[in-house]
């Protein structure tokens, strides 16, 4: 479904949009602390009112502690716990239903994503998108220590995406989105349990024909702890997600689009 034209999109005031950062962390006492830092650092430099929603997934570690400590250091910390089971979807699903702002934006814990590209995303929600997608795949991206095999499957699983639901984003399996608060609304409830809440929410927001911004982000991979993502158990997550999304787009997009307008209506 095509996306809205950008004259029709409604551009906000500079800095008047409420920033949510849901940050998911599981055993990450060593890259929380320098996220929260670097975040914080670069909105308050914006001049962005934002607050930033820690989503503790059940960590063994010293992670809780650290928020916790770090609280006396950056007030927009909201630290909430995820209850077992855990799994990235389950935590970003907590975040969501905690979240204050006007837009929130799913950013990992692990220092992979760049701070200005969150307030490069804020900057084209405030010119009117719904939606602002990164993309690790586009002129002006830069990408680092990415492992080749997880690289080969996730552009195989992108290319098939883009083939089944003909669009021209390149990278909707990554977590790193910022949405407007009535597409969060409109998308929920949400299902997904581990890291195919990515697909979830990015093909949800598509086939509702929200309009959405892709941007060249920034990425790097993990430079301590090992990530959570295990290709093997997350394939069949990944395919019951993505023919469930595609059905309702095959089938019952009538359905989708009628609740969406009502979730809407004010």
């Amino acid at each position: 479904m095509a996306s809205k034209a950008v004259s029709e999109l409604k551009p906000a005031p500079r800095n008047t949009l409420r920033y949510s950062i849901v940050i998911p962390a599981y055993n990450e006492e060593q890259n929380i602390l320098p996220t929260i830092g670097k975040l914080a650092e670069e909105l308050r430099a914006e001049q962005i009112p934002f607050e930033l929603v820690i989503v503790n997934d059940n960590s063994q570690d010293g992670t809780p502690r650290v928020v916790e400590d770090a609280l006396k250091y950056y007030p927009e910390i909201r630290l909430v716990h995820n209850t077992p089971p855990g799994g990235l979807g389950r935590a970003v699903r907590v975040g969501l239903k905690h979240f204050t702002g006007d837009i929130v934006a799913v950013v990992m814990a692990d220092l992979s994503d760049d701070p200005k590209d969150v307030v490069r995303c804020y900057r084209k929600i405030e010119e009117g998108y719904d939606c602002a997608f990164g993309s690790r795949f586009i002129h002006g991206s830069r990408v680092s220590h990415y492992p080749r095999v997880k690289l080969f499957f996730n552009r195989l699983g992108n290319l098939v995406i883009r083939i089944m639901f003909a669009t021209r984003h390149n990278d909707l399996t990554n977590a790193f989105k910022v949405y407007r608060r009535h597409v969060i609304e409109a998308i929920a409830p949400l299902h997904a349990c581990h890291f195919n809440i990515t697909i979830e929410m990015s093909l949800s927001a598509l086939i509702r024909g929200y309009s959405i911004a892709t941007i060249p982000i920034s990425w790097s991979g993990r430079t301590w702890g090992q990530s959570n993502l295990r290709l093997r158990q997350m394939g069949r997550r990944y395919l019951c997600t993505l023919l469930k999304i595609w059905f309702e787009r095959v089938l019952i997009i009538d359905d989708v689009l009628a609740e969406m307008k009502q979730t809407e209506r004010p």
